[in-house]
């Protein structure tokens, strides 16, 4: 029987080392054979295995799911219908842009200029889309959301260097073995107010406060929502652990600032709540709103700190 060590059917399969160990670690596809000195050893079972997950990835299923349909009796009919809907969803975004397509070319005549601005502008948003350097992007964002993040990505290349975009990602593998390494401790305890800080401290000098709301949207409809387990290797667990000790640390940052009204002056208050507004939300203030409502009706801010935030708001 034919064996293949990873870095041979990482070869054979074109599936990176990489995401070959991810599916070890997270049940997916483990090897037949672990050898004593650690090296993998996979089968030709194992072999048909990941050409299954394959073809369920071709149809847009979720490693999570596909884990679920490996290892469960059920139907899988069931789920290529419910994809199926999926697809066509897709396909009708599709349309919709060879419709925009067609109405620029019904407006367009010998009789009118070309309105080549409009024509280059939909190009370059296309190869952008094509060519951006997470494809998973486009799956996950609508498409006003998509042209924020294609201008975020385009800023990357002029705001960071690429020796500072290497830190940038040791020092998120770095955070995410930490979180790993605490998962048993209370998020909201000294430990995970710590992370909880390092974590937004880190996401938010690399979005910027300009992109706080994109930032906000990838971390909401990809990371909460499963999407992004093999783009960041972040289980679900990690997830959840991670978003309870991010907002228990702002909501503790919060307690404290709120706490100083009138022990402080007022005007370093307010540098310090517009700080934290500014470091939570960015430029939204919709979101900042929403955050002055439920600090409001928060039976652990005072009086006086109630009506300073009233005062604040008009």
């Amino acid at each position: 029987m034919t064996q293949w060590y990873v870095n041979e059917l990482s070869k054979l399969t074109k599936v990176s080392v990489r995401t070959l160990h991810h599916y070890d670690k997270i049940g997916l596809l483990n090897p037949s054979v672990r050898l004593p000195n650690g090296y993998r050893l996979y089968s030709e079972k194992d072999l048909l295995k990941l050409q299954q997950i394959l073809a369920l990835k071709f149809f847009g299923f979720e490693l999570s799911r596909i884990k679920m349909l490996m290892q469960e009796e059920i139907n899988i009919f069931d789920h290529f219908r419910a994809q199926q809907k999926f697809l066509e969803q897709k396909v009708q975004s599709l349309q919709e842009a060879s419709q925009t397509l067609d109405v620029i070319l019904s407006e367009s005549d010998s009789n009118k200029s070309v309105p080549w601005e409009t024509i280059i502008k939909l190009i370059e948003d296309y190869n952008m889309t094509k060519e951006l350097e997470h494809p998973w992007v486009a799956k996950l964002l609508n498409p006003d959301e998509l042209k924020e993040y294609i201008s975020f990505e385009k800023g990357l290349k002029t705001r960071f260097t690429e020796n500072q975009k290497k830190n940038h990602e040791q020092e998120w593998t770095d955070l995410v073995a930490q979180i790993e390494a605490n998962l048993d401790k209370d998020p909201s305890s000294d430990i995970g107010n710590r992370i909880g800080k390092q974590c937004m401290d880190l996401v938010n000098k690399w979005y910027g406060k300009e992109h706080a709301t994109l930032r906000t949207t990838i971390w909401e409809k990809g990371y909460k929502e499963g999407k992004m387990e093999e783009e960041h290797h972040l289980s679900p667990q990690v997830v959840a652990w991670l978003d309870k000790a991010v907002a228990d640390y702002y909501k503790k940052r919060a307690y404290d600032i709120l706490a100083q009204v009138g022990t402080q002056p007022s005007d370093k208050v307010l540098k310090l709540w517009n700080t934290l507004l500014e470091d939570m939300h960015g430029d939204d203030q919709a979101q900042n709103d929403a955050f002055y409502e439920i600090a409001m009706k928060d039976d652990h801010v005072g009086t006086a700190a109630k009506n300073w935030l009233k005062k604040i708001s008009k």
